[in-house]
This record gives structure tokens, C-alpha cells and sequence, in this order.
């Protein structure tokens, strides 16, 4: 049933707002654009075509607009028509969807800019308004948008509750302001973002005529993403086949006798401001639960549940701040401060004659940084592409292209050297080796491994692993294996679907970082079986603790730590004392580098049963099926999915994609025990298992003798072809 009413004078017509968003990262596969194209952008254009009188802002970011015009060019002529019309109104913001909060001011601007002058080549329209990504805010952002010439943005209702906000004040714009800069704020409403599209219609209605009895002339906004109709499962046949959104559209106008649907800019130029608007740090409500801790997203659950039915309660419930994703994955703190140091050592290089081949070189390393910046792989939730490899290795590979170019533009840099910093912002020293093949980070407080290993003549970095952590939806997972799960269409913060029977037998959860050099102390009897289902129990001093650096130069470094070595001991005996040193040394090879970590063990005192040594590396060459990435065995070559055990002491791998070969050698070492790294993460597809590089363990069985010191070495050479 659709509702009409005599006509409202035009004062008193009450207004709703869309601003729909349209993104898909840096690094996505082209087979995935296409999809999403066919399934919701085209769709949702045509659609928007048959009802004129439907207006609404729409955002598409960078990497989806690039695509779309080299793609599917036709598209930008029927948006050019919907733009010169009115009907549409296209909004800015960062042209790679960064999160604006996470990068230098000069980039925040840079990042605006570019997607507006991008709009106005291209539909002759500079945007006022911008897409602020992930609707992350802080109370500093007025004056970075207003730098960047932006008259307004939209943020949820939650923004507006944290700060003190009543419900009945969100129907109307409101100023926002930072050392004396402002911007518009529309308070996006989350009801409004669960309706559409998985209510139905006529409640969508009800609830518009509502808020319009008691707020004539107001107005209600929603910011959601367009990939919400057409792109999340199910929703493709329920917009389009089943006809939700063109039922929704044709409402719409038939109600346009009090109701109009206005674009932002159409209304900012009829209306006032309703007064200030001065926010706290906050995302949209899912988000601010995503990035808390696993066992507080638990408690926080459970207290959300527990006054889900006040919602006067609810509304000084919120969660973290974006920021907290750093502290959650150290993955994406590593990234994101690699882009940090690229984007200042950037900055350094001074620029030349506009003409010049280095200073095209170094607007290409800024193209690179920009591209870096994109925000789907620094964090994860439903959406979040932190577990995605190929979205973390895109942005890598960009900031080794960027940092190399930088590099070269700095004679000096070119030549090997070592800094002494805290790279990580964790509070304690890492050392950074550079030369003109490689970059190698050390954690000596992480059992003395190296964290990131970028292969700079492929621009690969081969560690690019992530530890398997507990994670709140992985109980849901545990739920789901024992209950069949029901149709129909809900929204995607509700479903829980999986992509393959039986994963939650891969929920295995790391001790360590996923870092390369380990050394493991374990029990002879242990098993290959054993190691990869992570029950190895070795010794975790030694594996995890801290080492204290003795020496390091430009292409080396010895670390040492001594010990109890604890697994060993006897019932009510002391425990025996353990030295282990560790080199590491780089340099050059024949068409790349190589890397090798020497360790030495002596003991204080005898051992009261044998102990078994490993060196771990940690290796990702992304899609693990592929036929030109693999391991070399006595078999022939393994897809990188293997799991056993190999004759030491050379292991080789290769890969066609980034086209390097790594040889793993390990001299005395008996085997190599290896073992698959795959996450059971959750996408907006539902849960799935992804393969995150390999666990390859050297592995020896020395004759420790107390006050002899013993050696071993891992040597990892890497060359391009």
C-alpha cells in the first residue's frame, strides 16, 4: 500500500536526503568491478533514470571511477545526463578512500583535490560536498575539509547521540567547526540505513510520514553504500528482480506532496544550519564495535543485548575508536606506519624542473603513496580487508615502488646502511636495513625476527603474513557448523553464511607474530602434525622474548639472549641456562640478495633429555592454486597450500606472478617441516578460509654439550627472472 496526502505547502515539505556511496579498493580483482557493476551500479543507475524526481548525492571513489572509465565508459555518459539534469549531485572526498584522520595533512588535501578536479574534468562539475570514508571523524576534520574547499560532509546519528544529541534533533543539518573553520554535518540515520533495502517499503514511509508530523519542514539523511543493492548476498534478486528499489523510487514520488527527495547541495541552498555540531571521535555504530579488543567486543555485545530494548541506554553505548585497529593487528599498524615514513621521505625530495624525468618519477611515487592510502586493508570487520592478501600486498607493493624512487632521488640513501628508530610507534627500538635490493625491519623485543622483508626488485614483500587470532565471529562460525542456516534476505550485519563446510577445524590461533627467524626449542618427539596445528611447545623465552643487541652495522647485526630453557627441566630441578646468539647478515647476489640468520647455542649446564632446533620462515606468495607459485620437491612442484615434510637441506620456491625464485638453505639441517598459514576471517560473503603464506621450519637435532657452543644457519636467497 503506498500513502499520498493533499498537497503540503512547499515550507513545510519535509525532506530526505540520500548520499550514496560507491567504492572498491585499491588492488581488487577485475572480475570482482565486474560483477558489482552488472549486479548494483548499472542497475541502480537505471533504475534512478526511470524516476526523475527521485534526487539524491552519489560517491564514487578513485579506483572504482578509473575502472568505470576504462571499462565501461557508457557509464559516464547516462551520469553526465543525470548530473546536468539535477537529478544527481556527485560528491568529492579522498580520490583513493583513505581514512583522512590516518594521513598528513598534505595528503588529506591532496587526496580531496584530486577527486574533484577528477569530477570537474570529467562531468564539469567541481564538488561542494565529500565522502568522509568509513564516516570516521574527529574533532579536527572541519578544518581539514575546509582546507580542502569541502562546504559539507555526513556522518551517523551515533556521532551525533555520542555528543549529547536527542533523537528528535537529528532531522536538520547542523555546522561543525575546528580553529575557526566549518563545514556541514547531515546526521545519517541508522533506521533509516537498516530499512532500506530490508524493510519493506511501506514502513520506510511510515516512518518518513512520522518524523514529517512532528517535524514539518525537517528533514532525514542517509549515507550507506551502494553495493548494499546488488552486491551483499541476496540483496541483487531483492532489489531488482523482486522490485524492491524501483517499489521504493516510485513511493517516493508518489509522495512528493510532502515529501521531497532533495540532493545535499539542494537542500544546504534552501535551509539554515540548526546550530552547532561539536563531536566526539566516532565511526558508524558497527564499526566502533569491530575495532575493540576480541574479549571486550564480547562484554560489549552482551551488554548491547542486554538493553536492546532501551534504546535511551543504547545511545550512550559506543565502542573504540578507528584508530584502535593499530592496536588490535599489528599488521596494519606495520603498514600503516611503512606509509607514513614513505609519505615524509616523499616530502624530503626536493622537486625539480617541471620537465625533468626525476620529478615525473617522484609525481609517480606520489601517485603510488596516494594509492597506499586506500583504507580497506589497515582494518577489518564485515567489510575490512585486512585479511585479504591482495589488498595488503597492493599497498605494499606501491610503497616499496614509492620508497625505491624516493631512494634514488637521495644518492645517498642507495648506499647499505642501518637507523636505530621505533618504526612501529610501540615504544621500543627496531633496526631498519635499506640498500638498493632489499629493506629488512628487526623486532629484537619479538625473539630477535624480522617483521618485513621487501624485495625491492620485484617490489615484493615476502613475509605479508598475519597471526590467526581469536576473533568475537568465530564463535557464530562454532554455532553455524551445528545449525543449518535460514533463507531469506537480511541485512549483512545479521547473516551469517559459509563459503565451505567444516572451518571451523581451522580455527587455530598463533602464539607469535607472523615473523621470519624464529627459533623454536622444542621436544625431539614433536611432529610435523604437531607443528602445524600449532602444539609444537617450544620454549617461549627464546622464541618470543626479547634479545639484546650486541652489535649492528650497515649489513649485519648480533643480538643474544640467555635463558632458562624452561620445557626441559625436570620436575623440582633447577632449570638448565640457555645463550642464544643470533646474526643476521644482507647483502647482494647474483640478480637479488640474500639474507642469513646464524645462531649459536651453549649451554651452562647439561640438559637433561635432547632438544630439537628450528629456524621458522614465514613466506606468502599469495594465491596458493596458482600453477606458476609452488614449492620444488623430490615429487615435483606442490602448490603453495602443502603441508609435510621436505629433505633439508635446500628448499626451493618460485613465483611467476612477481617472477622471483627463493632458495632456503639450511646446511646440516635434517628436513623442513611444511605447513599452510590460513585465517578463518568473515566478509560481507561470509565466512571464508584464506591462505596467509606458509610456516616452513629448518630443522636440527644437535649434540648439545654443556660450556661447547654449537652453530646452525638459514640463508634465504632471493633472485628475480
Amino acid at each position: 500500500m503506498m500513502f499520498e496526502s493533499k498537497i503540503v505547502p512547499m515550507s513545510d515539505r519535509f525532506h530526505l536526503v540520500l548520499l550514496i556511496h560507491a567504492h572498491q579498493p585499491v588492488g581488487n580483482f577485475g572480475h570482482v568491478l565486474e560483477k558489482a557493476y552488472k549486479d548494483s551500479y548499472l542497475p541502480f543507475i537505471e533504475l534512478l533514470e526511470k524516476h526523475p524526481r527521485v534526487h539524491m548525492g552519489l560517491h564514487y571513489s578513485g579506483p572504482l571511477f578509473t575502472w568505470i572509465e576504462e571499462h565501461r565508459p557508457e557509464y559516464f555518459t547516462r551520469l553526465k545526463a543525470l548530473v546536468s539534469s539535477g537529478q544527481v549531485e556527485l560528491i568529492g572526498g579522498g580520490f583513493y578512500e583513505p581514512i583522512l584522520v590516518s594521513i598528513p595533512p598534505e595528503d588529506q588535501r591532496e587526496q580531496i583535490t584530486r577527486l574533484g578536479s577528477y569530477l570537474e574534468k570529467h562531468f564539469g562539475r567541481r564538488p561542494t560536498g565529500a565522502w568522509i570514508a568509513e564516516r570516521v571523524w574527529e574533532p579536527q576534520l572541519p578544518s581539514a575539509l575546509a582546507a580542502a574547499n569541502v562546504g559539507y560532509t555526513l556522518v551517523d546519528d551515533i556521532h551525533f547521540l555520542s555528543a549529547g544529541f536527542e533523537p528528535e534533533e537529528l532531522f536538520g543539518a547542523y555546522i561543525a567547526e575546528d580553529r575557526g573553520q566549518s563545514v556541514w554535518l547531515f546526521p545519517g540515520q541508522k533506521a533509516l540505513r537498516y530499512f532500506i533495502p530490508f524493510g519493506k517499503v511501506e514502513e520506510v514511509i511510515t516512518y518518513l510520514r512520522d518524523a514529517a508530523a512532528v517535524h514539518p519542514g525537517g528533514m532525514a539523511s542517509m549515507g550507506d553504500d551502494m553495493e548494499k543493492f546488488g552486491v551483499w548476498p541476496g540483496t541483487n534478486a531483492h532489489c531488482y528482480k523482486d522490485g524492491w528499489l524501483e517499489d521504493f523510487f516510485a513511493a517516493l514520488e508518489k509522495n512528493s506532496s510532502w515529501l521531497r527527495v532533495s540532493t545535499p547541495g539542494e537542500y544546504i541552498a534552501d535551509h539554515s544550519p540548526l546550530g552547532r555540531a561539536d563531536l566526539p571521535t566516532a565511526s558508524y555504530t558497527e564499526m566502533m564495535e569491530w575495532v575493540l579488543p576480541t574479549r571486550v567486543r564480547q562484554r560489549y555485545h552482551a551488554v548491547q543485548k542486554e538493553f536492546s530494548a532501551r534504546p535511551e541506554i543504547l545511545s550512550f553505548l559506543r565502542g573504540g575508536s578507528w584508530r584502535g585497529f593499530f592496536r588490535k593487528y599489528a599488521e596494519s599498524n606495520l603498514l600503516h606506519k611503512k606509509m607514513l615514513r614513505v609519505s615524509a621521505r616523499i616530502a624530503a625530495v626536493p622537486m625539480r624542473h617541471s620537465s625533468s624525468k626525476a620529478n615525473d618519477e617522484l609525481l609517480q611515487a606520489r601517485d603510488m603513496l596516494l594509492r597506499a592510502q586506500c583504507n580497506d586493508a589497515y582494518w577489518h570487520g564485515i567489510f575490512g580487508g585486512l585479511y585479504a592478501p591482495h589488498l595488503r600486498t597492493e599497498l605494499w607493493r606501491n610503497l616499496i615502488r614509492a620508497e625505491s624512487i624516493a631512494d634514488r632521488q637521495s644518492a645517498a640513501t642507495l648506499i647499505p646502511h642501518v637507523e636505530l628508530l621505533d618504526y612501529d610507534a610501540d615504544g621500543a627500538h627496531e633496526h631498519l636495513f635499506t640498500a638498493s635490493e632489499y629493506q629488512a625491519l628487526l623486532k629484537p623485543t619479538d625473539g630477535g625476527t624480522i617483521a618485513a622483508f621487501d624485495f625491492r626488485p620485484a617490489a615484493a614483500t615476502l613475509i605479508n603474513s598475519i597471526q590467526r587470532r581469536p576473533e568475537a565471529y568465530h564463535a557464530r562460525l562454532r554455532e553455524a557448523a551445528k545449525t543449518a542456516v535460514p533463507g531469506g534476505v537480511a541485512s549483512i550485519h545479521e547473516q551469517t553464511l559459509v563459503k565451505e563446510p567444516g572451518l571451523e577445524r581451522f580455527l587455530r590461533y598463533d602464539r607469535w607474530a607472523r615473523h621470519a627467524f624464529r627459533v623454536l626449542l622444542f621436544d625431539p618427539a614433536r611432529t610435523q602434525s604437531e607443528y602445524e596445528t600449532l602444539d609444537l611447545q617450544e620454549d617461549p623465552g627464546f622464541a618470543g622474548g626479547a634479545f639484546q643487541v650486541k652489535l649492528s652495522s650497515a649489513n649485519d647485526a648480533q643480538l643474544i639472549r640467555e635463558d632458562e630453557l624452561k620445557f626441559t627441566a625436570k620436575a623440582g630441578a633447577p632449570a638448565p641456562r640457555l645463550s642464544l646468539a643470533k646474526r643476521f647478515s644482507f647483502g647482494p647476489a647474483p640478480n637479488g640478495c640474500e639474507v642469513g640468520c646464524e645462531i649459536g647455542l651453549k649451554l651452562k649446564n647439561s640438559l637433561g633429555k635432547p632438544i630439537a632446533v628450528g629456524i621458522e620462515s614465514i613466506i606468502n606468495l599469495l594465491a596458493p592454486a596458482e600453477p606458476d607459485r609452488f614449492f620444488e620437491t623430490p615429487k615435483g612442484p606442490e602448490n603453495l597450500r602443502f603441508s609435510g615434510t621436505l629433505p633439508g637441506p635446500l628448499l626451493r620456491m618460485e613465483d611467476g606472478w612477481q617472477r622471483i625464485r627463493i632458495t632456503l638453505h639450511a646446511p646440516g639441517a635434517m628436513e623442513f617441516w611444511v605447513a599452510p598459514i590460513e585465517t578463518v576471517s568473515e566478509s560481507e560473503e561470509g565466512f571464508e578460509r584464506v591462505y596467509q603464506g606458509s610456516q616452513i621450519l629448518a630443522i636440527w637435532h644437535p649434540p648439545l654439550v654443556a660450556q661447547e657452543p654449537w652453530f646452525a644457519r638459514l640463508v634465504w636467497r632471493i633472485e628475480s627472472f
